[in-house]
């Protein structure tokens, strides 16, 4: 079965149909439009706006700062310190929300598409520090959307050097050796920054860069940190290694060192042809299949180098390839994709969104602190409970898997329930947290994983049958199951998909049935 156009530009450059969608794409020009409206569209996180945040942040920070400073004269204040970590804990979550109803409203989804690639492209953890908490929605509003259309080295520059970034991989604490602070205070050289640099934003693992490259990136880089205080950016050359520092074989510094140095190094890197290969097969590999055609590959890297790595360049060359339109189904929605397209589906309108919104409101006045989250965890990302992951991680036989479905849902009860305190959060943010893709939490720098294997097993596709009723049940009462459907997956629907739904006992298990279908689930 081939899909058409505006099927296919809906489910797999975006998140889904929306019934009653104004301007929904139909062509490579629209979601190229989408593009372009997006880049310019003020995003729904941080609630405050950018100068808002950072005063609440700084606020917040001197605040602990000085009871750090009592407490360490021996006058702590718990409950003062508890006070502060709710509060940031309660704009993460706030944040998360808005990030998830950003996706689900904006009408461009190719653009929201895009951001979550880069955000993952560039992966950053909330719960790395007590700042980030506060900050990671900043460098996805401020560093990330701004710069999706625009040349990679800004957006190189824009996201490698925002205090996130730093923050999350400790560059901060990198001095370099030989530098006027390391030969007083003995502290030595952090390698996170310049290791990610080279394996994760730019050439990619296994592209011929060795240790002493990443040394040298790292060497290079010294000198760059960020005030804990402030959250300024600066360069500090007491801090920076001296001397001429090589990578890659060219020479940084051989005029004195400064911090002109790391601003060369990125836009070097930016213009590398093995970082143009890297990006693009990461994004030809997100958008259509696990194992993307070369020759798509071979159009967008060749778009790359015409245009001097110009991205909106990169994504119409993809998008232009006719192989970019065929052989649907290929990729299975991350955990994001399928709480956003399922929300979308419903069609839950501005109203109830912010109603839901209100209840988290109103809940985060009764959330404690976790008591992993009772310190700052400075030093180590808090583990996750993600869902994919453990025994049943293998790659499962999918028509197997997709009766297996059917069958749970048969099992469910039909009787309806009101929504229960904490649904705001339970259909969005908690939904992801189970399913093991909680908002801005990647496990690791490399981001989540973006491939079948990893979201394709028994208890993943539990918790969306579970998400399912609960969000038909919550914000689906109105919806009739044949037309909720047609809406839904259009001409991707399968005949199979039809009868079951056109046999469903009830409503409830008929809308989960299409939501928790392949196609449904399925790019």
């Amino acid at each position: 079965m081939t899909l058409s156009r505006p099927t296919m530009a809906a489910i797999r450059y975006g998140y889904g149909l929306k019934p009653g969608e104004e301007n929904a794409p139909a062509s490579a020009a629209d979601l190229m439009k989408q593009v372009e409206r997006g880049a310019k569209a003020k995003a729904r996180f941080p609630r405050e706006g950018f100068e808002g945040r950072r005063e609440t942040v700084l606020r917040l920070l001197s605040v602990r700062a000085v009871e750090a400073k009592a407490a360490q004269a021996g006058n702590p204040n718990p409950e003062l310190r508890r006070d502060t970590l709710r509060e940031a804990d309660r704009m993460l979550r706030r944040d998360s929300f808005a990030r998830i109803v950003q996706a689900v409203h904006s009408q461009n989804g190719f653009f929201e598409r895009l951001a979550s690639f880069w955000v993952d492209h560039f992966s950053v953890n909330a719960r790395k520090t007590y700042a980030m908490r506060m900050i990671v929605s900043l460098f996805e509003a401020e560093a990330i959307r701004p710069n999706i259309g625009g040349p990679f080295v800004n957006l190189l520059h824009a996201t490698v050097l925002h205090p996130a970034m730093l923050f999350y991989l400790d560059q901060n604490r990198s001095v370099g050796p030989e530098s006027q602070a390391g030969l007083r205070n003995g502290t030595g050289l952090n390698e996170n920054l310049g290791r990610e640099l080279l394996e994760l934003h730019t050439m990619g693992a296994g592209s011929g860069y060795t240790q002493d490259d990443v040394r040298g990136a790292s060497l290079i880089l010294t000198g760059v940190t960020v005030d804990g205080r402030t959250l300024e950016v600066g360069y500090r050359r007491a801090r920076a290694e001296p001397g001429k520092l090589s990578l890659l074989g060219k020479v940084y510094g051989e005029e004195g060192r400064s911090e002109a140095d790391h601003v060369a190094m990125l836009d070097d890197l930016a213009k590398r042809p093995e970082t143009a290969r890297h990006v693009c097969s990461k994004l030809a590999k997100y958008f259509i299949a696990d194992e993307p055609p070369a020759e798509v590959v071979d159009a967008m890297v060749a778009a790359w180098a015409q245009s001097d790595g110009n991205l909106s360049a990169v994504y119409q060359a993809m998008l232009d390839h006719p192989r970019a339109w065929e052989g649907e189904g290929h990729k299975f929605k991350q955990p994001f994709d399928f709480v956003v397209s399922g929300l979308r589906a419903m069609d839950v309108k501005e109203a109830e969104l912010t109603a839901l919104a209100k209840a988290l409101d109103d809940e985060d006045a009764e959330v404690p602190v976790r008591p992993e989250e009772a310190e700052d965890g400075d030093d180590v990302v808090q583990a996750e409970k993600p869902g994919p992951r453990g025994a049943d991680m293998g790659r499962p036989d999918v028509a197997a898997t997709d009766n297996a479905v059917s069958g749970d849902i048969k099992k469910s009860t039909t009787k309806a329930a009101a929504p229960k305190p904490g649904f705001a959060r339970a259909v969005t943010f908690g939904a992801l947290r189970r399913m093991g893709q909680p908002v801005w939490q990647p496990p690791s720098p490399a981001g989540f994983a973006d491939d079948a294997e990893a979201w394709l097993s028994p208890s993943q596709l539990s918790e969306r049958i579970a998400w399912a009723r609960l969000a038909v049940r919550g914000l689906g009462k109105d919806l009739d199951p044949p037309g909720f459907l047609t809406s839904t997956l259009a001409d991707a629907a399968r005949p199979e998909t039809m009868q079951i739904v056109a046999q469903a006992p009830n409503k409830v298990h008929g809308l989960t049935m299409v939501l928790v279908s392949p196609e449904f689930n399925r790019r």
